[in-house]
This record gives structure tokens, sequence and C-alpha cells, in this order.
């Protein structure tokens, strides 16, 4: 949607699940010496700030990524979603946030690429400016990335990842989504995919889990962390969850050690849980 900016929720408790697990499956994809090619279909303006602008208005990252800022017990993957979080705040001070293209860059290694694509203008140049100086191995793209995907699938090396991530704040979005999905598998099956979706009091969105199950296959890991109880009055994000299809060897073994920890962390109220589901080949 062209009025959606991500900066008001950035950092919140749905950006600490999505680039917890985003940092771990990169870890994972990055252990062979062949490229890998990671897409990001709505990618964001790239990195937020917190002291100023929309980020302060909601204050949704005290909930977040604030909670975590100041511990030393935290287990693996999440410590090194910290550490890349850190590196864009070299004096310690939690002043800026980073959106997943940053949060991928920082892990990705010379021979990787990363295609990132923007619909919302302002977002698009600041994502542009973020990466002006990374040469090939970024490329950002204003324009749908629903669409994008299918110009760019399958990467030459046969290796990436898919970060599917919507504002869904259009009832679209959920047929989209499932679209996308379907459509990339056909073109590149292998590949990994990673769908971040809201928990709302919503038709769409209580659907929209079993309808990316159906479209899936066989092989894959849907992961839902609730923070709090849904509203008695309808709207309000209570969590979210993430979708991955062909999850990496190892990747549902880390989750599942850090779902109990990050539950507690970011519990809301007394209802905080989370579920983990998976179809394995």
């Amino acid at each position: 949607m062209l009025s959606y900016r991500h900066g008001f929720h950035a950092g919140n408790h749905a950006d600490v699940l999505k680039h917890i697990a985003l940092v771990a499956l990169l870890r994972i994809l990055t252990r062979k010496d062949k490229p890998v090619f990671v897409v990001d279909t709505h990618a964001g303006a790239g990195m937020y700030s917190l002291e100023e602008g929309f980020a302060v208005r909601n204050g949704e990252f005290r909930n977040g990524i604030a909670l975590l800022w100041d511990r030393n017990d935290l287990p693996e993957p999440m410590a090194d979603y910290v550490h890349q979080v850190r590196a864009i705040n070299p004096d310690g001070v939690l002043r800026y946030y980073p959106g997943s293209p940053r949060i991928a860059f920082g892990v990705l290694r010379p021979q990787d690429r990363l295609r990132l694509f923007e619909l919302h203008s302002t977002e698009g140049q600041i994502l542009s400016e973020q990466f002006a100086q990374a040469g090939r191995r970024v490329t950002v793209t204003a324009g749908d990335g629903f669409a994008g995907l299918k110009a760019v699938l399958p990467p030459q090396s046969r290796r990436g990842l898919v970060l599917i991530d919507p504002s869904y704040e259009l009832a679209s979005d959920y047929r989209a989504v499932v679209a996308a999905l379907r459509d990339g598998m056909q073109r590149f099956a292998t590949g990994t995919y990673a769908v971040w979706y809201p928990l709302l009091q919503r038709r769409e969105s209580i659907q929209l889990p079993d309808r990316l199950r159906r479209a899936a296959g066989e092989d894959w890991l849907d992961i839902a962390l609730h923070v709090k109880a849904p509203s008695p009055e309808g709207p309000g994000l209570h969590g979210s969850g993430l979708f991955i299809i062909n999850p990496p060897w190892t990747f549902a073994d880390q989750m599942r050690g850090i779902m109990p920890w990050l539950t507690h962390v970011l519990a809301q109220d007394a209802a905080a849980s989370f579920r983990l589901d998976a179809r394995e080949t």
C-alpha cells in the first residue's frame, strides 16, 4: 500500500521474530561456498530512527528490540541478531533499527547478491541511498515485489532465499502472497521462502496459515508468536508468524530451542504463547 510506512513499527516484536529467523537462515545458507541470492519483495527504507519520526509515535520498539538490547544472556541465534543491530549503533545506544535489507547485507558475503523491491517512492529513494556504495552486491528496484519475483527467479546459482513481507493493509495482499508463492515455487522449487504474516482478528489473517500450507508442498515450518491476548474490540496486532518453505537443515531445531525463551521475554500479558508446526521430507 502506497501510504504504508514501516517506520511506525520498526523494531517491534514482529521485527524481532522475523529478523532472528532471517539471520539464522542466512547463516546456514552461507556455510557453503556457492553464492546465495536473496530477494526481499517489500524492502522498506532499510534503516529507521528510533529517536525521532515514525518510530517514536507508537514506540513499538520498546516492546521489541529494546527488551533484548541490554541482556547478556541471549542464546544463539538471538545474540547474532542483536549483534547485527549493534553494528549500526556503534556507541552502544539504541538509536537506529536496521530493516531486513540491512540485516541481510550484514550477514551476506561478497559473492552473494541481494535484490530489493520497494513500491513506496519515498521509502525506495531512502533504500537506494542506503546501498549506493554497495555496487553489484545489491540491486534496488522501485516497483511491485510480487511482480518482480517473476523476473528474478530462478537465480543463476540455484541457491537462494525469498523474503515476502507485505504490509497486509489491503485484503488483496493475502491473495497476492499465496499467488506469488505458488508462482515462485514453480520457477525455483528448491529455494527457501520465508513469508511473514500478522496475527489479527481478521478473516484473511486467520485463514492465511492454512492457505500457505496447502500451497507449500511437503517441506515447511510454521512458527507463530502470540505476545498478548487478542483485543476484545477486534483490531490490533497480537502476534505474528513466519512460514518457511524448504527450511535448511538445523533451522527448525534452532527455532524450537529459542521460542520458549523469546516468548517469555516479549510477553505483554499472561496469554503469550507460541506455536511451531512442521512438515519435513
